[in-house]
């Protein structure tokens, strides 16, 4: 494989005008089809084969006309104090009310409280059911504002008005600026890295172009496929971060084989070679944990991983041929200006015969005697490997500690911030008519296409009331065909609580019996249903997605590093910085610790989703750490060195670009903890601070001491399984031995040779 990088990269590197007008163009071809393309699509939720997605099926065929799509706002009236909603003066009120939503644009229907059974025992609150002709993204200004407008005018009439539902406008903040925030401060740590602007540019501008292809042709193809805004969101998350680290580590191994001496095409060739041998299977890596979330079977979570993946894809493929083009433009001029002077002066003093043949060596040798913070550090992790390990290991652990507590959950109205109408709509809902109230439960009645359905449907409801834990059960409703009847159950709990969720258990448990008694299908729908269905669809798949991740990659760090204990310690350090990070997401997002600092408004269960994508993502992005570095060490070792002497050269080498790649990754992820979307800060936080354990804990310091312990054992690999694995040459031993055959005190004066010739930019 090397030998292959090795080519691209000059061929690249020579043809560097027409491999960047051919990615110029390709972002501009895809550019403009995602501006003709339609909107994206909102989120949606579905999960083939579970119950509740049966039943929402079976809705959406039987009652058309209910509009299951539609958006819809729950109006919340209460009375003012002292007086009740059924008196008649707050009666003509609230009908003048209803009457105003029901003009506003975009209304299907508005259902009366009084005749709707919607007015609290107490006689103090109501509300009125609004549904839309189309769904909540497609809604128009004029339309949020006439349910404003209807709102405000009752209310300052003194009555408590609130509204909830997916059909009201969300409250417009500071955000949507994250990418430029992360670009910023990626940035500012690669210019400190570099010490040249042009080559702190290009990783950002070869990321930039990925990520634009990456979003542009998931906005192309968004209302085709049914991608939505968050999948773009997530994508544009990973492909920038992973787009800059890979160009990263690319352009700074060509600014050490600058520095050597050798010609720009030639270092280019090599960078590309061997860094970019690494930058393939790390990106294979994250691919196969992205994609790899097809598994869990429900279509959103799929769709995100496989466009992130395809982002990253992009980014290795741009990382591969782009940034040698780049590299092509910029020649000598990617060095800082005090490197490109050393190098010039010493080619002309090797002109002028001011050296003898083997001081320039000897005093290049002496330049670099003196060890880098990577040396340092790795010298003083190979002095206490067990300290440093057992440091690092209950440190995690440690951290890890509240992830114990995790609950999972799904964001409803009752997690949003206390101050928005929607809460005091949720508010005022639970006190006026139960906790249950705001996730009732959605019982079908199917009997088969046969009438019928009222009959078995008040059975069903007379059964389903005397359970315990049920509030309320409302007359069933019945389609023109008499096949399917709905009837809604209010639990006597909130739809987070767990006693909901044993309700819905409970209900399911009993359809067997009262399908046979009907003869009809009896299922149990509605969003408190699905969220319940959503959670444990995840959790059963949990088991099988990380034994498919962790195998395939376990497989790809085998080619890599020919060894079976790198990768599994690899696997396993991935293991404890994904359960301290989760840790530190429940600490944060659930028990509110630093709430006000990382802008959570409310505390609350766990995004459902967010283990399993968080697992998926950082598996990805620490085994890239784990190429990064470890290549480094076992292309030392391969050449020679013994194995503590291998570790030191993986840090000094590749310890300062590790660094700068987690920063500018934390960066990246940390900038999306701004975002307004519950789910993207979520994501934000437990990726940003899962980079910071798995980047400087897991790699910086357990792999070392590990691989410090372990010796020459690290690098075992049994005969037989040598034999089989093919040899991918990511550490470019075949590539060397072509390019310098011969180790030769008389190759290595031909070296020195080349390196005092000058650099021709």
């Amino acid at each position: 494989m090397a030998t292959f990088l090795y080519k691209l990269g000059r061929l690249s590197f020579r043809r560097r005008r027409y491999v960047a007008l051919l990615w110029v163009l390709l972002l501009g071809g895809i550019g403009y089809a995602s501006s003709a393309a339609p909107a994206p699509p909102a989120d949606s939720f579905s999960m083939p084969g579970t119950d509740s997605q049966k039943a929402f099926d079976l809705l959406d065929e039987r009652f058309p006309a209910a509009s299951a799509e539609g958006a819809t706002a729950r109006v919340v009236i209460r009375a003012p104090e002292g007086e009740k909603i059924t008196d008649p003066a707050a009666k003509a009120e609230v009908n003048q009310l209803v009457a105003a939503l029901g003009k506003g644009p975009q209304v299907a229907g508005v259902a009366d409280p009084y005749k709707a059974n919607a007015v609290s025992k107490d006689g103090t609150t109501a509300y009125a059911s609004v549904t839309y002709k189309v769904i909540s993204t497609e809604l128009t200004d004029k339309t949020h504002d006439a349910l404003t407008d209807a709102t405000d005018k009752t209310r300052a009439e003194g009555f408590t008005v609130e509204t909830g539902g997916d059909a009201v406008q969300a409250e417009q903040e500071m955000g949507g600026s994250a990418e430029l925030i992360g670009i910023a401060v990626s940035a500012v740590v690669l210019v400190i890295t570099f010490g040249s602007l042009i080559a702190a540019g290009l990783p950002l501008l070869t990321a930039i172009i990925g990520v634009g292809i990456g979003v542009s042709g998931i906005a192309a193809l968004g209302s085709v496929l049914n991608l939505s805004g968050t999948t773009s969101t997530l994508a544009m998350m990973i492909g920038l971060a992973v787009g800059i680290d890979y160009a990263l580590f690319i352009v700074s191994r060509y600014r050490a084989e600058i520095a050597e001496g050798r010609e720009p095409e030639e270092a280019a060739g090599r960078a590309t070679g061997t860094a970019g041998s690494a930058v393939v299977f790390a990106g294979l890596t994250v691919i196969v944990a992205l994609a790899g979330l097809s598994v869990v079977n429900i279509p959103m979570l799929t769709k995100m991983g496989l466009a992130a993946a395809a982002t990253v894809a992009i980014a290795v493929l741009i990382a591969l041929t782009m940034i040698p083009a780049l590299l092509g433009f910029a020649g000598k001029r990617a060095l800082r200006r005090k490197d490109r002077k050393n190098l010039k002066s010493r080619a002309d003093s090797k002109g002028r015969g001011l050296t003898k043949p083997g001081a320039t060596h000897s005093a290049t040798h002496a330049q670099n005697t003196k060890p880098n913070l990577g040396t340092r550090w790795a010298r003083l992790v190979l002095r206490r490997p067990v300290t440093v390990l057992l440091i690092g290991v209950l440190g995690l652990g440690a951290v890890a500690i509240p992830a114990t507590s995790l609950e999972l959950g799904l964001p409803d109205e009752g997690t949003s911030a206390p101050d928005t109408t929607q809460r005091k709509a949720y508010d005022l809902l639970s006190e006026s008519f139960g906790a249950g109230f705001n996730g009732p439960l959605m019982v079908t009645v199917d009997t088969g296409g046969t009438k019928g359905a009222a009959a078995a449907a008040k059975t069903v409801g007379t059964s389903l009331a005397k359970v315990d834990g049920v509030a309320a059960v409302t007359p069933a409703s019945v389609n023109p065909a008499g096949d399917t009847a709905i009837i809604t159950v209010v639990p006597t709990t909130g739809p987070s609580d767990h006693r909901t969720e044993e309700l819905v258990k409970t209900i399911r448990s009993k359809a067997s019996g009262l399908e046979a008694d009907t003869k009809s299908d009896v299922l149990v729908t509605g969003q408190t249903a699905m969220t319940i269905d959503f959670s444990q669809t995840l959790d059963d798949a949990l088991l099988p997605y990380l034994g498919l991740v962790v195998g395939l990659a376990f497989l790809l760090l085998m080619l890599v590093f020919r060894s079976v204990l790198v990768p599994l310690k690899a696997a396993l350090g991935f293991l404890l910085s994904v359960a301290a990070a989760l840790g530190a997401v429940v600490a944060v997002f659930q028990w509110g610790w630093l709430a006000d600092i990382v802008g959570v408004d409310q505390p609350g269960p766990i995004m459902s989703m967010m283990p399993i994508f968080m697992i998926g993502v950082v598996f990805g992005l620490a085994m890239d750490y784990e190429v990064f570095l470890v290549t480094r060490m076992r292309e030392a070792y391969v050449h020679g060195a013994r194995p503590a002497e291998a570790v030191v050269t993986g840090f000094k080498h590749g310890g300062r670009v590790v660094g700068a790649a987690a920063v500018i990754m934390i960066s990246v992820f940390s900038g999306f903890i701004m975002e307004n979307d519950d789910m993207i800060k979520m994501m934000g936080f437990g990726l940003a601070i899962a980079v910071f354990f798995d980047a400087f804990v897991v790699r910086m310091a357990i792999v070392p001491a590990v691989l410090a312990l372990l010796g020459k054992s690290a690098w075992w690999l049994p005969r037989w399984l040598d034999k089989l694995l093919p040899n991918m040459d990511v550490e470019g031993e075949k590539l060397h031995k072509t390019l310098a055959p011969s180790s030769s005190p008389a190759a290595e004066d031909d070296e020195e040779e080349r390196e005092l010739e000058p650099v021709r930019g």
